[in-house]
């Protein structure tokens, strides 16, 4: 047993003990709109199989009762090569913020994420006023590949997620020789693939409606709490390191 139960660190009027009832309190109303859904692919090939993987999830999505947008990431410019008002950076940073829970499919390209995935990431912006835009978002990943099953690219998104702060649910998707899943009709045929991806999109509208309504209690952290906002800003925004 320990001796000494006393915490001289912390700051007590900015400790929050969680507990069901806290919980109760701060849970809102819950919302009627439609889970806003925002999808990510990773590929500007014509017959990109990310980008078919995100429209068969999209209608998916549409009939889970959702209300999705796809972001088409053709004239998207590499980071930093321009500014925030580019009106594709514009459109990705409103539908990051429009968002409630997202889905990400890229190729796995020499054992990663492609760089055309990576860079509408690095276009998000880490904080807006000391919080980051993502955080207590849902997340769903998937990838496709051209040769056996592999898990490289979605391993790296879920990293990505826990960095942006998200909610990564547990299931994922990958899918091993895209180009055979795919009928002349660019639809995903029958399969165990075409069956994950369902349950993935199933645990994914399950997990945005749980905590879309309950996200800033999720996400409340002591750290933060003990600063100001204006130090948080200033802390995030640091010009160097």
């Amino acid at each position: 047993m320990l001796s000494d139960h006393t915490l001289p660190n912390i700051e007590a009027a900015s400790l929050q003990i969680p507990d069901s009832q806290s919980f109760a309190t701060a849970t809102k109303p819950a919302s009627v709109h439609k889970p806003r859904i925002l999808l990510l692919y990773g590929s500007l090939r014509e017959r990109s199989f990310s980008r078919l993987v995100i429209e068969e999830s999209a209608r998916i999505l549409l009939h889970f009762g959702a209300e999705v947008k796809i972001f088409n990431p053709t004239g998207l410019p590499q980071t930093d090569t321009t500014d925030a008002d580019h009106p594709k950076v514009k459109e990705l940073r409103d539908l990051m913020i429009w968002s409630e829970g997202q889905v990400w499919c890229s190729p796995e390209r020499h054992g990663s994420m492609t760089s055309i995935f990576k860079s509408q990431i690095d276009w998000v912006p880490l904080s807006l006023g000391g919080v980051r835009p993502t955080q207590g978002k849902t997340l769903a990943v998937m990838q496709v590949s051209g040769g056996s099953q592999s898990f490289n690219a979605v391993n790296q998104m879920r990293i990505l997620g826990r960095w942006m702060r998200m909610v990564t649910i547990p299931n994922q998707s990958s899918v091993a020789k895209a180009f055979m899943e795919f009928d002349d009709n660019n639809r995903m045929k029958p399969s165990p693939y075409y069956n994950r991806i369902v349950d993935v999109l199933e645990e994914l509208m399950k997990f945005t409606l749980l905590l879309r309504d309950n996200k800033d209690y999720f996400v409340d952290r002591y750290s933060e709490r003990v600063e100001s906002a204006e130090q948080v800003s200033q802390r995030v925004n640091q010009r160097a390191i």
